[in-house]
């Protein structure tokens, strides 16, 4: 769960961002902005709202809300073809063939404090945050690795982005984390979905140096694939699964 996610209950996040693309709606027509531009403007508030939520199916709640509920409010009319701009907003932020990966899950903040000590690395070392979102990983690597070399990869622009700004002391690019080479890295990170570990794991042997490691938030690789696999309990009741390339 992101910070803003526990600070703001649900459905709290939801509201606020509703709000906010209605207002913004309201005062564009108002202004006498293009119906496009105000419709545009509405949903990128809900957009940015929904980076705010924990959960990936509150995010489509939250960023698909607004244009929902204009569209079935009838308070304005549009060209059909209109229509067609939230929903590139949308594919922007969460392209589809993303969701074979895992949908935008935040790094709790602490929870890869035990990294440091079960998987030393020595200064300068390279780490990746393989699908690294807004940044949340990348911060929780920080503090356990000061002084690494910090890299990121996220496939969403927008995202890329927006994480580059959070966290200027990184390399963040946008890719595609299955396409990206990883023998430079002495440790990748992953926050992804229990069906990805394997094709990680797979990943990780094909390129990895031996004595590398991968790290993954609360999800393993099967046991019959990685044996030697560490669980370590964390922050937030979190668990780290730990894997040492062989």
């Amino acid at each position: 769960m992101s910070r803003a996610a526990r600070l703001l209950p649900w459905p709290l996040p939801a509201l606020l961002a509703w709000g906010a693309g209605w207002t913004l709606f309201v005062f564009g027509q108002r202004l006498g902005l293009p119906a496009w531009v105000a419709l545009a403007l509405g949903t990128l508030a809900g957009v940015a709202g929904s980076l705010a939520t924990g959960r990936w199916w509150r995010r489509i709640l939250v960023a698909a809300g607004f244009p929902l509920s204009l569209a079935l409010s009838g308070a304005a009319q549009f060209a059909a073809w209109t229509w067609l701009l939230p929903l590139g907003l949308l594919l922007l932020v969460y392209p589809v063939h993303a969701w074979r990966d895992a949908p935008i899950f935040p790094t709790p903040a602490g929870a890869l404090a035990g990294l440091t000590r079960a998987a030393p690395l020595p200064p300068g070392a390279s780490v990746l945050d393989a699908g690294c979102g807004l940044g949340d990983g990348l911060i929780a690597l920080r503090s356990a690795y000061p002084q690494a070399r910090l890299q990121g990869t996220e496939r969403s622009w927008p995202l890329r982005i927006a994480c580059a700004l959070r966290c200027p002391w990184a390399r963040v690019r946008q890719g595609d984390l299955w396409r990206d080479d990883w023998s430079g890295h002495a440790l990748v990170y992953l926050f992804q979905r229990p069906e990805s570990m394997s094709r990680a794991w797979a990943k990780a042997r094909a390129e990895m140096q031996p004595g590398s490691w991968l790290a993954s938030l609360e999800f393993p690789v099967d046991a019959r694939e990685a044996p030697g696999g560490r669980r370590l309990p964390v922050a937030a009741g979190r668990t780290v699964w730990l894997y040492r390339v062989p």
